[in-house]
């Protein structure tokens, strides 16, 4: 009973810090607070992108099954679904992908960069990063649909789970330069400081779960979308996983190379890239 208490008290912190959804009151005093527990948390990012991606593919089927049919129906669902999702983040990740754009992309110096990361003010790099990624996002959702709405549904659940679990692995590899710069602190430092082995095998086992139970679902309900002689939701999945993970990689390998290190902003960003290239990935694969 302990156990169970403590885990949801670290899931709802997470829920808390990483979305718009309300955890206040009696329930945020019961929940509590501390560095400690916030970077306990961070093992369940993947299970917010279970409520978050639950949510909006939830969403995004009624829009389908209440729109007329016809070609501009995928892209309708696609625009307000991914419109939904910022809603229930209040954009917290887009905010870190305008940040690491606009700091890595206006300065070459690295003390610079991180000082343009801290601005809050979004420029020119920040905002044209934001509409691509956004563009991108919904052209390869409207696609998916286009395909079939379980399909599209399917994709904006496993991505979103997916997409939050490679960040995690930023805090494992890189040191955290978030204090850099102007010598404030980061907000995301008891988060970023650190992850546990624990931590990191809880954001696994979210992360195996969303993948098994749409393997599952597969076998009960007939995966029809997926024509057998021609694709596997198997080989689907591991497209966009792999993809997934080169995005991951690339992102890595830059922060590395500019920073030498990541800061709060590089963990959104990661999460925005990893989600779009699972979207790419198994558009390629389809």
């Amino acid at each position: 009973m302990t156990f169970l208490r403590q885990f949801l008290r670290h899931y709802l912190l997470a829920l808390q810090f990483f979305t718009r959804i309300p955890v206040t009151g009696r329930l945020a005093a019961w929940v509590g607070y501390s560095p400690a527990m916030l970077r306990a948390s961070a093992g369940h990012f993947p299970g917010v992108g279970w409520l978050v991606g639950g949510l909006v593919a939830a969403f995004t089927a009624l829009l389908l099954a209440g729109l007329p049919g016809g070609g501009f129906a995928p892209l309708v669902a696609a625009v307000w679904g991914t419109a939904f999702g910022v809603l229930i983040t209040g954009a917290f990740h887009e905010d870190g992908l305008a940040d690491v754009a606009d700091g890595l992309g206006g300065s070459q110096d690295r003390e610079r960069a991180l000082l343009i990361m801290k601005d809050s003010r979004v420029g020119a790099f920040g905002a044209i990063a934001v509409l691509l990624v956004l563009l991108a996002k919904v052209s390869l959702l409207a696609l998916l649909g286009s395909v079939s709405s379980l399909v599209l549904c399917t994709a904006l659940f496993l991505a979103h789970v997916v997409s939050r679990t490679w960040p995690l692995l930023l805090i494992r590899l890189m040191p955290h330069v978030g204090d850099l710069g102007n010598g404030a602190g980061s907000k995301s430092k008891p988060l970023a400081d650190q992850i546990s082995g624990a931590s990191l095998f809880t954001a696994f086992i979210w992360c195996f779960m969303a993948l098994a139970l749409v393997a599952y679902a597969q076998e009960a309900i007939d995966f029809i979308a997926f024509d057998e002689d021609a694709m596997t939701l198997a080989g689907a999945l591991a497209t966009a996983l792999a993809a997934s993970g080169v995005a991951f990689l690339l992102m890595w390998r830059w922060f590395w190379r500019r920073l030498a290190g990541f800061t709060g902003d590089c963990l959104g960003a990661t999460q925005q890239v990893c989600e779009l290239a699972f979207y790419l990935g198994l558009t390629l694969w389809l």
